[in-house]
């Protein structure tokens, strides 16, 4: 593995790589070195970062002197990003880890993935969760008892299986003996450009979490935060712009699409041109707004926006930038892996604004 700083802040490596390997002494040092996130000296709690991704949990709860005690990651590109900034390797597989090993921690956080469940309907036991990744992080907390566990996901979760999934999570925090608070948030509503909603669970030992007392800003538009001065990847193919294109309610401004095959079946006489009709890679949106939520799925960073009278894609920086990733966050040299940990990656201005009040009302 070939570690080398460059000027945009990425580390070079071996492109053939597939799996993490052993550091060399003079390697350790010279992430040691560069490393832009280390951890606090003298912490004021602890946590642990389960399906920690990049580290968009850590950065800010760092940021609020929190120690991180604990990491777990499966991806062998993530975690070699995560090695990159925060100086250790997570441990991997969750479903492998000897969960006596994990230290005792104050706050477990967890953006887990959203596995199919099987409800059984019991009301006692976690016969409904096992055999899905919900349930290693429940064994952890049985397990460990943390304080606060503050768990992330996506906005679906509270739809799946007719609500029955999500009902099933709140109710074993519950029975573990936790107080269950829960909210619908938006990372617009944290200070980055784009309409991306999650829903958050926190659980506490002692009290209930107030989430009115989080803080929230106004929203703000994609233009503030572009690059300038670099070579931008224009469109350079037929594409419309529309000329009645308004803003919705959400703050997107769907201005154009790109002259693909779009849907036909299913589509109303005169919806032809609404953004539902086209598929997101075809979609172009206006700097004026704010972006879609950046997935996971795409690791070919087609996104298209309309900025200077021009349709260009948006760059990896400022997919980074509109998910709070500070400047100084170090990119692997893998430009697909990078679009995929962006889109799996939590905002972090949004889990620090929580982790603030986690922070004063429940530690």
């Amino acid at each position: 593995m070939l570690i080398d700083k460059k000027s945009d802040n990425s580390f070079e490596y071996a492109t053939h790589q597939t799996e993490p390997t052993e550091l060399t002494a003079e390697q350790q040092l010279a992430i040691n070195f560069f490393l832009p996130f280390p951890p606090p000296q003298n912490p004021d709690f602890t946590f642990i970062d389960l399906f920690a991704g990049i580290g968009g949990f850590r950065i800010p709860l760092q940021e609020l002197n929190g120690k991180c005690v604990f990491t777990s990651e499966f991806n062998p590109h993530a975690q070699r990003s995560y090695q990159l900034n925060f100086g250790e390797m997570p441990d991997g597989d969750i479903t492998n880890i000897d969960i006596s090993t994990i230290p005792k921690h104050d706050v477990l956080t967890a953006g887990f993935p959203c596995q199919p469940f099987s409800i059984s309907g019991k009301m006692k036991g976690f016969d409904d969760t096992r055999g899905t990744l919900i349930y290693n992080v429940f064994q952890i907390i049985e397990k460990h008892q943390p304080k606060v566990v503050f768990l992330e996901n996506v906005k679906h979760l509270m739809h799946h299986n007719k609500g029955e999934t999500f009902k099933t999570i709140l109710r074993h925090l519950e029975e573990l003996d936790y107080k269950v608070s829960w909210k619908l948030l938006n990372a617009s509503s944290f200070g980055v450009p784009q309409n991306r909603e999650r829903v958050i669970i926190i659980g506490c030992k002692n009290k209930q979490f107030d989430f009115t007392k989080v803080t929230t800003q106004s929203k703000k538009i994609l233009k503030g935060f572009l690059d300038k001065d670099v070579d931008f990847e224009y469109l350079n193919e037929p594409y419309t712009l529309l000329t009645d294109y308004k803003k919705q309610d959400s703050g997107l401004i769907f201005i154009g699409y790109r002259n693909k095959k779009i849907r036909v079946a299913g589509v109303r006489p005169g919806t032809e041109n609404l953004s539902r009709v086209h598929k997101q890679p075809n979609r172009i949106y206006s700097s004026e707004g704010l972006h879609p939520a950046l997935p996971s799925q795409e690791t070919s960073g087609r996104f298209w926006i309309y900025d200077n009278n021009q349709v260009r894609k948006l760059t990896i920086n400022e997919c980074y930038k509109i998910m709070g990733f500070p400047d100084e966050f170090i990119k692997i040299n893998n430009l697909s892996e990078l679009y995929r940990q962006i889109g799996n990656s939590v905002c972090i201005p949004m889990i620090k604004s929580i982790g603030e009040q986690i922070k004063l009302q429940l530690l």
